[in-house]
């Protein structure tokens, strides 16, 4: 009891009046959702419950995440780049000679619900985990990394009718009941959460859906409000989401919108329209059983009296998803059967309209283009599309000005941890459980939530599958694997459009110096390195 009445007392002498008690915290993070799918950020899905966040909160425009999964979790979860914690590449990928991509967090992190602990918080998470390969052991289950309390799965993709690696704190348990669906079991379990860890500590949960990662799941009633709505195509919608993203002031008109990609056909060419629609309709219905969910979430908050007091910070973990499942299947995260004994089949095809519990479908680049409006390619690369990432930021108590407005700071995942510590009045530590801990490499975004100027030029950076990028201010120098450097300025051309790299040589040596330092700091190897430890 001593050391919670100082935690207090030294959060109320270092905050201001307004936020003296320390606010509860909830991460929300959408799986493979686009920058511009949210109706806040420009998009047509019916997201009323974060557009109200977004409307009595702030909305940042230049947030960035980690490209894929596993990466960005990690990231989020420890405060590290990717490779630093262990998980470089995938969990099922672990390459045991090279510590930064053994696929499983290591000992040299602590994920923010232990660092919340050692502040007096409460901790509990409801679904996707994905920062471990799922095996007999359970040394890094969110029980063991700091979770109180714990709903979802171990394994990053799976059915909603019927997840596989569905767990119940260190448990795994099958999904019952007719109308299980994950999205809602995943709210479900959060609100119980909620109600658990009501009393005089502060809380923190972390809430990650899968929606609307593949497989396009949905119920028939969320679907029905979209038929018809994607009849136009792809390219009228991006269009569309532009011209709205510019009007609500989440992009700069002076940025034009990318080419359609090349893989993509015109909509008018299109041979599969009707499937094709269905896909998007799907999709759609994903997000918005999510935004229904984030509504539920705020309510039982409401009910609790604690809305006020507790920062919900919505994101997502990567850009818009361009893969194409195929026939193969994959047993580890494909059941073979539904739960009534039918057989699932697995891949995209254009006979079976997407959305029951045994079909196994993903919606296709030409729609993944779509949902990363304006920008240029997808989830695994570090262009704008794949590493772009809405981030709303709702705290009553703790943001008295300019709600519904913008921040353009550059941020990036790694700032979660460092805002968590700072808000929470904790301490993160130099070792934990004898081992040596990595320092953060974020900074708090708690003054900017507060209206203060952005602070000092700093340089995020990024590697995924060889597609690496630095940003430093205005400037990014970015590489698609295995091509050269491009160089692009921001402010003037955040789309990518026109490179740089040939005009500005010294800028680019510059840039690709500070990149290196940073991968020879963070643990990155050179992707065919990888590749080769692969076997």
């Amino acid at each position: 009891m001593q050391r919670r009445a100082f935690l207090r007392a030294l959060t109320a002498s270092t905050l201001p009046a307004a936020t003296a008690t320390r606010p509860n915290i909830i991460v929300m993070m959408a799986d493979d959702m686009g920058f511009s799918d949210l109706g806040c950020y420009g998009g047509e899905i019916r997201t009323p419950n974060i557009d109200a966040l977004a409307k009595n909160g702030l909305r940042f425009t230049q947030f960035y995440n980690g490209a894929r999964c596993c990466p960005t979790r990690a990231s989020l979860l420890t405060g590290l780049y990717p490779h630093q914690a262990g998980i470089g590449h995938m969990v099922d990928s672990g390459k045991p000679s090279l510590p930064g991509y053994r696929g499983d967090l290591n000992g040299h992190c602590v994920t923010i619900a232990q660092a919340m602990r050692l502040a007096g918080y409460r901790t509990a998470m409801s679904g996707k985990w994905h920062v471990t390969p799922v095996t007999d052991s359970k040394h890094n289950w969110p029980l063991q990394r700091g979770f109180e309390r714990f709903y979802g799965t171990i394994h990053g993709a799976g059915s909603f009718y019927d997840p596989v690696t569905l767990t119940d704190g260190n448990e795994p348990i099958r999904a019952e009941g007719k109308d299980y669906y994950y999205t809602d079991a995943i709210v479900s379990h959060a609100e119980k959460f909620l109600g658990e860890m009501a009393g005089a500590d502060p809380f923190f949960m972390y809430v990650a859906f899968t929606s609307p990662h593949w497989p396009m799941h949905a119920f028939d009633s969320d679907i029905a409000k979209y038929k018809g709505r994607y009849a136009e195509g792809w390219d009228a919608l991006r269009a569309e989401r532009h011209k709205r993203m510019i009007a609500l002031g989440v992009v700069d008109k002076k940025w034009p919108l990318t080419a359609r990609d090349e893989k993509a056909p015109a909509w008018a060419d299109e041979k599969n329209k009707a499937w094709m629609e269905r896909r998007m309709e799907v999709y759609a219905a994903m997000v918005d059983r999510m935004d229904q969910g984030v509504g539920r979430i705020v309510a039982k908050l409401k009910a609790m009296g604690q809305l006020d007091s507790t920062l919900i910070l919505f994101l997502a973990d990567n850009g818009g998803c361009a893969e194409e499942l195929s026939g193969a299947g994959n047993a580890r995260h494909v059941p073979r059967q539904t739960r009534d004994g039918r057989p699932v089949r697995f891949g995209n095809n254009p006979a079976i309209l997407p959305g029951k519990d045994d079909d196994y479908q993903s919606y296709g680049l030409p729609w993944a283009n779509a949902s990363n409006t304006p920008f240029r390619l997808y989830k695994h690369w570090v262009h704008e599309g794949g590493i772009s990432s809405p981030l709303i930021a709702h705290w009553p108590a703790g943001i008295a000005k300019g709600r519904g407005g913008f921040v353009a700071e550059p941020s990036h995942l790694v700032d979660i941890m460092a805002t968590c510590v700072d808000l929470g009045g904790g301490r993160y530590p130099e070792s934990y459980k004898g081992e040596k801990i990595h320092p953060m490499e974020g900074r708090s975004l708690a003054p900017l939530l507060r209206g203060a100027a952005p602070g000092s030029v700093r340089a995020l950076f990024w590697e995924h599958e060889g597609n690496r990028a630095v940003r430093e201010g205005d400037w990014k120098l970015v590489a698609k694997f295995p091509g050269e450097w491009e160089l692009y300025n921001l402010r003037d051309d955040r789309t990518e459009q026109k490179d740089l790299a040939g005009r500005f040589p010294d800028r680019v040596r510059a840039l690709a110096a500070k990149w290196d330092a940073w991968a020879a700091r963070a643990g990155v190897r050179p992707w065919k390195e990888v590749l080769a430890a692969a076997g």
